[in-house]
């Protein structure tokens, strides 16, 4: 806090400490980046400049387009990728919402404000602008413009119609690009997010601000043509700067104090009495988001806090590369940048030698030569000597230009190639078109693919996703009525680009060699090569596959018919073997009953042997008892002998079991006892 007693204290304004803030970023960025930048962006337009000698010695001026395919041809394959199915973006929505409605309408809406917007041509330009400086910046422009709309009107009860137009206007999100030189951001910073603040520095025309003034976006304060600054020109190769209605605009986002701000508003109108912080300014943050725009290095236009709603910056921005802890990412030009100027000093140190070699010269004596006369040679043209020409003319060259030369380019545009990692379908000699074996290929282009994923990943999470995110947020925030307010997820729906789709297509065709037409993945192999190529009617040929994977009613009856026929035929032979095995048993439980009914039958016979031709007295109960003895001894014999030959009664046929015969009794003669 300065002292009341300085009376020669001259307090800062808003506009000064924005511009302070600015003029050290710049100085930071010009000192570090601004040369590289003019040569990477001289590489890739192949513009030559005499900075670019190689050698003091050098006159040719060639540039190798190598490095120009590279940018082309990585642009190319991220733009495929984002851009070349139609869908590029998605939505979700919570998974308790089980109504979709609201999902698709915001989608349909978004992708229709987008096309008419022209976002896909800003993002390619974006995308040229990592390839070639590292860094791909933009800034998320809110505009309001009317939209125009044929219409007719009845009129006169509707005996008549008029014919004209409906005006309305709508709020437009637009993504304007922005060149490196254009763009200012603390130095310590390595994301928007993170930095203090940023600001967009550039000439605009002077009716764009005129008119915003008119609209009462700016204040209303004179503004005269702002000075000529080569450092933030788009093109640092025009010799010629216009410099007339042009106006140098520093659109700053970022923190600010707040009594800069407080005091910057205060000023706008006139009327209103300065009013000191109060004590709950005073505990609040030293710093406020704001948007500040100053016009001519010090003249303010605008000046308020954040207004929009989830309080983000209007800027988003990614590198080709990430390079750890630095906001300026590494682009193609700076991967190749060693290789191509090797190669242009190749090329340019061979065409310096042809001029050698190839043009006729011609060593003389001067001495001997007529006055007056010129040595040049051209054709038909005859030149005068003093003496014997052979003499006095001898034709002289430096020798011939080595052919290993075109080695040697061929391999550096091949380091060109390999450090970038841009080699397209034609490719190198001997690595993707040329000697190399199927395996070689598929390594090789695996490794290119890879490379482009990676760039791919981080340009969908660094710039497409939080553009639709903030895009979506200020359509929300404005135009209500037709976005829904919710809180979506969004996504991006890429796809593979151009080399790795053809590498898929030929790794798919190669397994559906593999597979006979009746294999059900052979339908499904079929459509994800037609989905992978780039035809015009794709869409409607993938259709029709799929309509004829669907089976056919008649079809599909009949074998429903053949299939039930088989299954009544299965049930009946299970019914018949059924029928079989219950008699199998039944014929098992009667043989078991037999064999149970044996030993029964065998104890009658004996009981029936032992009593038969027994008469009543003493004399026959003891034969009784001598039978009944020696029936009982056989028949545990019996038993031992079945035991020892491991046979049950149950297991013997009937012929084999033991039947008691019974004992003939002869009638004893007189006299004699019965034996």
């Amino acid at each position: 806090m300065l002292e009341e007693n300085e009376p020669f204290h001259i307090e800062q304004t808003l506009e000064d400490w924005v511009g302070t803030k600015c003029s050290g970023w710049r100085d930071h960025f010009e000192a570090n980046y601004s040369q590289k930048f003019d040569e990477y962006y001289r590489l890739w337009r192949g513009q030559w400049a005499a900075e670019d000698k190689t050698r003091n010695s050098e006159r040719s001026k060639i540039i190798s387009p190598a490095l120009q395919q590279a940018v082309e041809s990585s642009v190319a394959e991220l733009e495929e990728a984002t851009f070349g199915r139609g869908k590029w973006f998605d939505i979700k929505d919570d998974a308790m919402d089980k109504e979709n409605q609201d999902i698709v309408m915001l989608r349909t809406h978004l992708e229709s404000d987008f096309k008419r917007n022209k976002v896909r041509k800003g993002v390619a330009e974006c995308l040229i602008n990592a390839a070639v400086f590292g860094t791909g910046i933009a800034e998320i422009e809110l505009t309001t413009e009317k939209e125009f709309k044929p219409a007719t009107q009845p009129l006169m009860d509707g005996e008549l119609t008029a014919v004209g137009v409906n005006i309305t206007d709508r709020t437009c999100v637009k993504l304007r690009p922005v060149m490196p030189q254009n763009f200012l951001i603390d130095p310590v910073a390595t994301s928007v997010e993170d930095a203090l603040g940023v600001a967009v520095d550039e000439y605009v025309s002077m009716y764009v601000v005129e008119q915003l003034q008119e609209q009462g976006v700016y204040r209303d304060v004179a503004l005269e043509t702002a000075s000529t600054d080569f450092e933030i020109e788009p093109d640092h190769e025009i010799t010629s700067l216009y410099e007339e209605d042009k106006i140098r605009l520093t659109k700053y986002y970022g923190l600010v104090p707040r009594h800069l701000l407080k005091q910057a508003q205060q000023e706008k109108d006139a009327e209103e009495e300065t009013v000191s912080l109060s004590d709950d300014d005073e505990d609040e943050s030293y710093y406020v988001e704001a948007i500040v725009v100053v016009g001519n290095e010090g003249i303010l236009l605008k000046a308020e806090a954040n207004p929009y709603m989830m309080g983000d910056r209007p800027i988003i921005a990614f590198p080709w590369d990430v390079v750890p802890s630095r906001f300026w990412g590494r682009g193609v030009c700076e991967k190749g940048y060693n290789s191509q100027k090797a190669l242009d000093a190749e090329l340019r140190a061979r065409i310096d030698a042809l001029a050698l070699t190839v043009h006729p010269m011609m060593a003389m004596d001067a001495s001997r030569m007529p006055r007056g006369a010129k040595p040049e040679i051209r054709a038909g043209k005859v030149i005068l000597t003093n003496g014997n020409p052979a003499e006095i003319l001898q034709p002289f060259n430096f020798g011939q230009v080595s052919q290993i030369t075109f080695n040697q380019a061929a391999e550096l545009q091949r380091m060109v190639q390999t450090a970038t990692g841009a080699i397209d379908s034609a490719g190198t000699s001997g690595s993707i078109n040329g000697d190399a074996t199927a395996a070689g290929i598929s390594m090789s282009l695996g490794a290119i693919i890879k490379r482009h994923k990676r760039t791919l990943i981080n340009f969908q999470e660094s710039f497409i996703i939080p553009f639709v995110t903030k895009a979506a947020h200020r359509y929300m925030q404005f135009e209500p009525e037709m976005y829904p307010v919710a809180d979506y997820k969004f996504d991006v729906s890429s796809s593979l680009g151009i080399i790795a789709r053809e590498y898929e297509v030929t790794q798919l065709v190669q397994l559906l060699q593999t597979m006979s037409p009746e294999t059900p993945m052979y339908p499904e192999l079929i459509k994800s090569i037609v989905d992978n190529m780039n035809l015009a009617n794709r869409e409607e040929l993938i259709a029709k596959l799929d309509a004829a994977n669907q089976p056919n009613p008649e079809a599909q009856q009949a074998q429903q018919a053949t299939q039930q026929a088989a299954l009544a035929f299965q049930a009946s032979q299970t019914s018949a073997l059924n029928g079989q095995a219950k008699e199998s048993e039944a014929r098992a439980v009667k043989a078991m009953a037999e064999a149970q009914a044996v030993p029964q039958e065998l104890e009658i016979d004996r009981i029936r042997a032992v009593t038969a031709n027994l008469s009543a007295g003493d004399a026959d109960d003891k034969e009784f008892q001598k039978r009944l003895k020696i029936s009982e001894q056989l028949l545990k014999e019996r038993e031992v002998a079945v035991k020892e030959n491991n046979v049950t009664p149950t297991q013997q046929q009937p012929e084999q079991q033991p039947v008691a015969q019974p004992l003939t009794m002869q009638e004893p003669a007189e006299g004699q006892f019965p034996q």
